[in-house]
């Protein structure tokens, strides 16, 4: 069974990423964590755009935090995110990836190593490759690999750059992206 959901993106992604939480359910199993390029100065600036449309608690990832089932949480401006083997989250002031920080690479490839094919990873829009590499490594680990159809995005690179990276299992509109995340609950 699936145990966690990641959603990366950058320009061109927040408000595909708000319809997408908008319509998950309130018993929704997975814990879903959202990943995108915030400036250092952005501070918690993301949070109420996505509490607004959520009807799962969402927050901001900190250092050592558990992740739990039900929640969404957004990786915090000016650090990577990383998964640690107990289940919890670390945060990395390792230098910017491919000129960000957070990176999605490094939470994917982070990611994948401890939940392998129990992780589910979603590319959207985006102005750069962050998330190419990473992607690469949740397929090869296993895990299902869903990207937005590049035309559907408003900055196709970020998606673009994915389907060059690796064989995804899924290239599809923000609708069938929704629709597998909802296919969870019933088959997991």
């Amino acid at each position: 069974m699936a145990k966690l959901a990641v959603i990366g993106f950058s320009a061109g992604g927040i408000p595909l990423a708000q319809q997408l939480l908008a319509a998950l359910p309130t018993a929704y199993p997975l814990p879903v964590v959202l990943v995108t390029h915030l400036p250092p100065t952005a501070g918690s600036g993301l949070l109420p755009l996505f509490q607004s449309v959520s009807r799962l608690p969402v927050k901001l990832a900190f250092d050592k935090q558990a992740i739990a089932a039900g929640n969404v949480y957004i990786a915090p401006p000016d650090y990577h995110l990383l998964v640690e083997r107990n289940g919890h989250f670390a945060l990395s002031v390792d230098p910017p990836v491919k000129s960000v920080r957070p990176s999605v690479d490094v939470f994917l490839q982070s990611a994948a190593e401890v939940y392998e094919k129990h992780l589910i990873a979603v590319i959207l829009s985006g102005a750069n490759s962050d998330g190419a590499d990473g992607m690469a490594r949740v397929r090869a680990t296993g895990g299902v690999t869903i990207v937005l159809d590049p035309l559907q995005a408003e900055f196709r690179i970020m998606p673009d750059a994915v389907i060059e990276a690796t064989d995804v299992d899924y290239v599809a509109s923000l609708d069938e992206i929704i629709s597998l995340l909802l296919a969870v609950q019933d088959h997991p």
